[in-house]
């Protein structure tokens, strides 16, 4: 009798931890090749500012790892504090979302080398930046062609080259536009309205929210995107 009540609460107790680790839908491994001390901070945004989530003391070992819990797909921050500077370039941002992520890089080149697997809205956003970069590319060629044209004060071409920047962020946003439509079914596409074009004409906006499926209209971003639509919506 006693072995069979020892037997239940064993049993009852290995569903309980089983509960607790289900909690944890996001298993985060990484390795960062030449680091042998530091502390990394797994950030998400509150109010427009950083906080720590997680916190990881490295001592010898250049590989990590980090379980949590995210109510929704979104983006973190891997942080290495490496105890001499606050630069941008100690900061990874990735897209988070329930399974297995990897995140490998080097110390000398943490945000540069860095390669991120596992997750499909992550993999969709380096999609959307390889293409969107062509338009950054572009519009710096055309401010510094402007430029000179301003100097030499040759009215022709400042014109011509106006029309040509206004021509290249009407594609830019026409392409973020499509890509979020297009990819409607990922959280990624809310995100990019919000962070990439939350300026366009609100009917591209609304256009996007109306897509979403109803598993991204319930996501972190999608609730954002169509809290945004309405409070401009609101305005006119």
């Amino acid at each position: 009798m006693k072995k069979t009540i020892l037997a239940i609460v064993s049993l009852a107790l290995l569903v309980s931890c089983n509960k607790k680790e289900s909690k944890e839908n996001v298993h985060i491994t990484g390795n960062i090749k030449g680091l042998k001390t530091g502390t990394l901070y797994i950030q998400r945004i509150v109010d427009s500012a950083l906080v720590a989530i997680d916190t990881i003391k490295m001592d010898g070992s250049s590989t990590f790892t980090s379980d949590l819990d995210l109510k929704s797909p979104e983006i973190l921050y891997l942080f290495l504090d490496r105890g001499v500077t606050n630069s941008l370039d100690n900061n990874i941002t990735f897209f988070a979302e329930p399974g297995n992520i990897n995140i490998e890089t080097t110390l000398d080149s943490y945000l540069g080398d860095a390669k991120i697997t596992g997750s499909k809205n992550q993999e969709l956003l380096e999609d959307y930046k390889k293409i969107n970069s062509r338009f950054k590319d572009e519009n710096l060629t055309l401010i510094e062609q402007k430029f000179n044209a301003i100097k030499r004060k040759n009215t022709k071409a400042i014109d011509s080259l106006s029309l040509k920047q206004d021509s290249n962020i009407k594609r830019k946003y026409l392409y973020a536009t499509n890509f979020a439509i297009n990819n409607r079914d990922y959280e990624v596409a809310p995100y990019i309205a919000l962070s990439e074009i939350y300026d366009i004409n609100i009917k591209y906006l609304d256009t996007i929210q109306k897509s979403m499926s109803p598993k991204v209209a319930q996501s972190l971003y999608g609730k954002k995107l169509t809290e945004y639509v309405a409070s401009i919506k609101a305005q006119k």
